[in-house]
């Protein structure tokens, strides 16, 4: 249900890009000790997911999406734009298929997605529409607004956050406990001082951002097998 948790911006959750659903739980028991929970599907984007806690003090209602291109989605249902998350860029397609699944992105949970994006468009970044979408779980309908550019561009090579309000119910609410927790969100960028700004804007806090390249997000999770660091650079 909806709580006051809602009311400031904070990492709503991370994105690790899959090439299918099933390397994406592999990934996920190789890499981090736990088989991920059931998700859903986005007919919207026709993706699919598959969802795990990784809530923290620091990141109350944080959790992990493994989220890959559902082959079943029916295309009539599809919206005309690109997919979110740069889903449909070859490159970053063929990097995950070659070497694996990758964390490429996380999305910031904000109480007003239009005032947000309206606070990036004043520093002269087009964080794209916002968009209503929802899917059905077990526990009933979510429901949220995001902000999906139409060419499908994350923004700051993933470093900026793309935008959500979420409905009534937050999918964290009901999911079990992974023995996972986030312990630190860091970015790395060339454009450090503008990444900063813009987050700033945005009233993000709780993220590290330093001067460095090549762009990177860093998020370090505590697991039964100890401190795990994911990256979003191919190599590090």
């Amino acid at each position: 249900m909806r709580t006051p948790l809602h009311d400031q911006p904070r990492l709503d959750h991370l994105v690790v890009m899959a090439d299918t659903l099933a390397d994406g739980v592999a990934w996920c028991e190789a890499t981090l000790g736990v088989t991920p929970g059931p998700g859903g599907e986005h007919p919207l984007f026709g993706t699919h997911n598959r969802l795990l806690t990784v809530a923290s003090s620091t990141f109350p209602l944080a959790y992990l999406e493994i989220i890959a291109i559902n082959p079943d989605a029916a295309e009539a249902s599809r919206a005309p734009q690109k997919r979110w998350f740069d889903m449909d860029d070859e490159a970053l397609r063929a990097q995950v298929r070659e070497h694996g699944p990758r964390l490429t992105h996380w999305v910031a949970r904000v109480p007003d997605v239009q005032l947000a994006a309206a606070r990036l468009a004043t520093l002269e970044i087009d964080r794209g529409e916002v968009l209503r979408a929802n899917r059905m779980t077990p526990t009933g309908l979510l429901e949220w607004q995001i902000t999906v550019r139409p060419d499908g561009r994350r923004l700051f090579d993933g470093c900026l956050p793309t935008l959500i309000e979420w409905g009534a119910v937050h999918p964290a609410a009901s999911l079990p406990p992974s023995g996972l927790a986030l312990q630190s969100l860091a970015l790395r960028h060339p454009r450090a001082a503008a990444l900063g700004e813009a987050c700033t804007a945005l009233g993000l806090a709780d993220v590290a951002i330093r001067a460095g390249a090549p762009p990177a997000i860093e998020a370090v999770l505590s697991t039964s097998r100890g401190l795990v660091t994911l990256w979003s650079t191919q190599g590090l």
